[in-house]
């Protein structure tokens, strides 16, 4: 129950307490208190009638005793005793009330992480962490970084807006297109990691951080309607979610690509509410890379009705995308449609311009290289890439769907 409570609940207790104290890792500190005396009181007591009021009122409460005894905070006290005063959490009942005012403060929190004075490189992993509880080792390897490095940037993002006295709220109007971009990302990713394994075991779906994801994309969307970047977030999300249920095999329960799904087993309305959002960001006349990564998932999903693939259309949204967002991710998602396009040339010299070092440790490269080796015919090429592949990454589901494809391949 704790670790549920910590997947659903932390990222909107840091937010509720951090708004008052303005410092984040003090917040983080107090909600770690809560979940440990609840480890020990919980065995022998029972699990309170409300779990996540009572962790949210014991936080709040060790914070507030935190700061009034901390003599270097001496500053700090008098606006957290007043702010303590004004809604001190005095029963799990009231506490019950505050949460209702929690989902505000992590959009907050949101906009507080991509403050200009923060890092550009950290904004995203500090949103991660803060609003929606990923812990540095999941978000490093998000970022191809080691865990140590991670957190030692995140300590420093955290004692930046404590000492900057960066304002806990939502920005201005005209401030919020440079802060917008980090934010839409942040969510983005919260989204992806909630269809990955953790800690090197396979586990299921962790629906709660993908509903999380989609909840916050709705709530910016619908305080942003003239963001059409947001739109294209939302419906980007939402392609992805209709087909949520034929990813994985039903009797083997490997993974199923993109090309090879049932599209029977696809969500027609979550399809019709994407395509609604994808047209009213397009109607805003404002172009971006999440819009385009929503027409490509737009013009996966037709297939559904169509029965066919326009991989020439395809191709050039990620020809203007790859211009926008050069990502990895984007260089090789364009050499499927490049190879359906153009032919296994082309697609072979697009591989083989990537960076090695940029490579070397990236499943999806793997993936995309043993394709392209098996379509040429080189067999033994072809299945040292699907067991590179396979290596590189701890989703049993993943690593069974390659190991399966090398098998097939003959000797």
């Amino acid at each position: 129950l704790l670790e549920e409570l910590a997947r659903t609940s932390w990222g909107k207790f840091v937010a509720f307490l951090s708004t008052k104290t303005h410092d984040i890792a003090a917040a983080e500190d107090a909600v770690a208190e809560a979940f440990r005396i609840a480890v020990e009181r919980w065995r022998d007591e029972g699990v309170p009638p409300n779990p996540e009021a009572w962790l949210l009122h014991v936080a709040h409460k060790r914070l507030t005793d935190s700061f009034r005894r901390s003599i270097t905070r001496e500053k700090a006290v008098p606006q957290l005793v007043r702010d303590s005063d004004a809604a001190q959490l005095r029963s799990d009942e009231e506490a019950i009330e505050t949460m209702e005012t929690i989902p505000d403060e992590r959009l907050k929190l949101l906009f507080v992480c991509a403050h200009p004075a923060i890092d550009s490189s950290i904004r995203t992993p500090l949103m991660l962490q803060t609003v929606l509880g990923l812990d540095a080792i999941r978000i490093a390897k998000a970022f191809a970084l080691s865990p140590e490095a991670m957190s030692q940037r995140l300590v420093r993002a955290k004692t930046k807006i404590r000492e900057a006295a960066i304002p806990f709220s939502v920005p201005h109007v005209h401030q919020l297109s440079e802060r917008l971009s980090a934010v839409l990302d942040a969510i983005y990713v919260a989204y992806g990691t909630g269809w990955e394994e953790e800690h090197g075991k396979s586990v299921p779906v962790q629906q709660s951080l993908v509903a999380e994801a989609l909840w916050l994309a709705r709530l910016l969307s619908n305080l942003q309607p003239d963001s059409a970047e947001t739109k294209g977030l939302l419906a980007l999300m939402l392609f992805l979610e209709s087909r949520k249920e034929a990813r994985f095999d039903s009797h083997t329960g490997f993974f199923v690509p993109l090309e090879e799904q049932d599209t029977g087993l696809w969500n027609d309305p979550l399809i019709r509410e994407a395509e609604t959002t994808l047209r009213e960001a397009s109607a805003l006349g404002n172009p971006g890379p999440y819009q385009w990564m929503a027409a490509i998932q737009s013009i996966h999903c037709s297939r559904k009705y169509t029965g066919q693939l326009p991989w020439s259309v395809i191709l050039q949204l990620y020809e203007a995308l790859q211009y926008a967002k050069p990502t990895l991710g984007v260089q090789l998602g364009r050499i499927l449609p490049l190879y359906h396009t153009h032919g296994l040339e082309a697609a072979w010299n697009a591989l083989q311009s990537l960076p090695m070092e940029r490579v070397e440790t990236h499943q999806p490269y793997w993936a995309v290289r043993a394709f392209l080796l098996r379509s040429s015919g080189k067999t033994n090429e072809a299945r040292s890439a699907y067991e590179k592949a396979a290596s590189l990454t701890n989703d049993e589901r993943l690593k069974g769907y390659l190991l399966t494809q090398r098998m097939l391949l003959a000797d």
